[in-house]
């Protein structure tokens, strides 16, 4: 199915990822330590990561900003012993895609990972490509268009690298602009196989309206937050 890696660096439950990702389908890499993590990463083919935060030598928030570094894209689930707020939103903020505390249900992090790789193969839209215009003096210029194929877009014809999150997220409020997006279908888009919406809380939520607005960070462009009911992606004069 998918080349993953697991980066954790107790040997007992490394074994064990390893073990039940193998017997779900996977391909399974495995790296001890955040320094071993970059060198894999750097050398091979992943679709996918599983990456622990508390790791000898480089740590995992460190691994995980300067994977994003060389590979935006590349779809990364948090799986630490970290339960916390603040934890949860450092670890989104740094760019990963989902986030697990231990201990955890084997069932809930397969069906995790495969909502996660699936997210990445899927388009949004069933075109090339979906321009938002803006009007300058008695013309049309694009202001931001996202590849229906790959979680990327262009400001001003400036390429964005966004993570699938971001990119589905971004992909709701282009259809929608001008309207409302709740935040029921944005976890329903984010939803995974089991039927589970995505596992994550509300505030995770307004991390990614933040890592958008600052990625589209454009006078003309505003992602609004309407008070109770969702976001809304307005247009205005640059």
């Amino acid at each position: 199915m998918a080349h993953l890696l697991i980066v954790e660096d107790d040997e007992l439950l490394r074994d064990a990822l390893g073990s039940l990702l193998e017997h779900a389908g996977h391909q399974v890499s495995m790296a001890p330590d955040g320094e071993s993590a970059l060198a894999q990463l750097a050398g091979g083919a992943f679709e996918g990561v599983v990456l622990d935060l508390g790791l000898p030598r480089i740590d995992g928030l460190t691994v995980l900003q300067r994977l994003r570094e060389q590979l935006p894209t590349l779809p990364v689930l948090i799986l630490t012993a970290r339960d916390g707020v603040e934890d949860r939103v450092a670890g989104l903020n740094a760019g990963a895609d989902d986030y697990l505390t231990k201990p955890f249900n084997g069932d809930e992090l397969k069906a995790r990972l495969q909502s996660m790789l699936r997210r990445a193969k899927l388009p949004a839209f069933g075109q090339a490509e979906a321009p938002v215009a803006i009007a300058v003096g008695g013309g049309q210029v694009t202001l931001l268009r996202i590849d229906s194929l790959m979680p990327r877009a262009w400001l001003l014809d400036e390429p964005v690298e966004l993570t699938q999150r971001e990119w589905e997220l971004l992909a709701l409020l282009i259809a929608r602009q001008g309207q409302v997006v709740s935040r029921e279908d944005v976890f329903a888009a984010w939803q995974s196989e089991s039927g589970e919406a995505a596992g994550l809380a509300s505030n995770a939520l307004e991390v990614y309206v933040h890592r958008l607005r600052r990625k589209l960070a454009h006078p003309a462009l505003n992602i609004r937050n309407i008070r109770g009911l969702g976001y809304m992606l307005e247009l205005g004069n640059p």
